[in-house]
């Protein structure tokens, strides 16, 4: 089947048809709100009647409660992601796997912290997911160092240790690792900006759904940094959205939330987020702020997938939602474990 998908423009349609398809058997609102009141053994039980009922056969002899959970979104989340790599064919599948590169940052990044916490192998493993280029044989050697440093030394070669060279005894040193998250998350949208302007087809649709989810992050960045004293925010913006990273420090130091509010309206000009904008002038919570930021991201992208249907944008799309599906999913099992009210819990999805 593989070599029939990667020929011809039926390929394409075939690919983004195939995503539509699995967009659909994702879990609806409806069903979030069933599980939220469930306990954690009901929730593991109504999952494994979805398509995360092999992971869960498979791991339930090896785990229980919230590991299985745990472990068993992350293998099925790294699964459907290979197996959406398998059916897209030719630039299609470049431009995702330089997309799903996203996830060699949230592993290393993972492993690094773990490492650094004295946290066992297998805690830290039960978080990773190998869908990025880094595959689970690199990770579980990484895993086997044995000590942070060890790990930076392991991933020499690979497109982001020049800045672990770089940014690693810096974050060693002061304990926090977030600079240099913001460092390779900045190279890794330079890098899909340049994936999407090398001139190939289909560039002009990646390279607006990747400045939409710049400017998002951005404007999440702002709001957050609003309840804070931050200075200088140029280090935490990423280039390459509707905004320069000048412009977004002048924006950081507004006199109030309506004057912010007021600038991003007249520069990013998306219905959804004008709507949600005018509500946070209502003293909206800033967690609910980024969380409904999340959602109209996601809406723009869906009309962006409809308005290129047989281009990278359906296939972008459905990923996405795959993620919040994963992360919905770990949202209810943490929150029921912790025994945290329903209502609280709800705060935390993305539906």
């Amino acid at each position: 089947m593989a070599e029939v998908v990667n020929r011809g423009p039926g390929s394409y349609i075939y690919a983004t048809t195939r995503m539509r398809v699995r967009k659909i058997k994702l879990v609806p609102r409806e069903d979030y709100l069933r599980m939220l009141n469930m306990s954690l053994p009901e929730i593991t039980r109504f999952i494994e009647e979805t398509q995360y009922k092999a992971e869960i056969d498979e791991l339930s002899s090896s785990f229980s409660g919230i590991d299985l959970m745990e472990v068993a979104l992350s293998w099925n989340l790294a699964k459907e992601y290979q197996k959406v790599l398998d059916i897209t064919p030719g630039i299609l599948k470049e431009f995702t796997q330089n997309y799903l590169r996203r996830w060699d940052i949230q592993n290393v990044l993972n492993i690094l912290r773990g490492k650094t916490q004295g946290l066992s192998s297998g805690k830290i493993k039960a978080v990773l997911i190998p869908a990025g280029g880094l595959d689970k044989d690199l990770l579980d050697s990484l895993l086997n160092e044995d000590s942070p440093e060890r790990v930076v030394d392991a991933l020499k070669g690979t497109g982001f240790s020049s800045l672990l060279g770089e940014e690693f005894p810096a974050a060693q040193e002061s304990g926090s690792f977030a600079r240099l998250e913001n460092e390779l998350y900045k190279q890794y949208f330079a890098d899909l900006i340049v994936a999407a302007k090398s001139g190939v087809k289909g560039g002009v649709a990646f390279l607006e759904y990747i400045r939409f989810e710049i400017d998002i992050r951005n404007i999440q960045t702002l709001f957050r940094l609003k309840t804070g004293r931050v200075s200088d925010v140029r280090d935490m913006m990423i280039e390459g959205g509707s905004f320069t990273v000048e412009e977004l420090q002048r924006l950081a130091g507004t006199e109030s939330i309506d004057d912010l509010i007021d600038a991003v309206k007249s520069r990013v000009r998306v219905a959804p987020l004008d709507a949600l904008l005018n509500e946070v002038r209502e003293n909206m919570s800033i967690h609910e702020i980024e969380n409904r930021l999340t959602c109209v991201m996601l809406e723009q992208m869906e009309k962006l997938s409809k308005r290129h249907p047989f281009s990278i944008c359906p296939i972008l799309v459905y990923l996405k939602k795959k993620r919040y599906e994963v992360e919905n999913l770990r949202a209810l099992a943490r929150g029921k474990e912790s025994n945290i009210p329903s209502e609280r819990i709800q705060d935390y999805l993305v539906m």
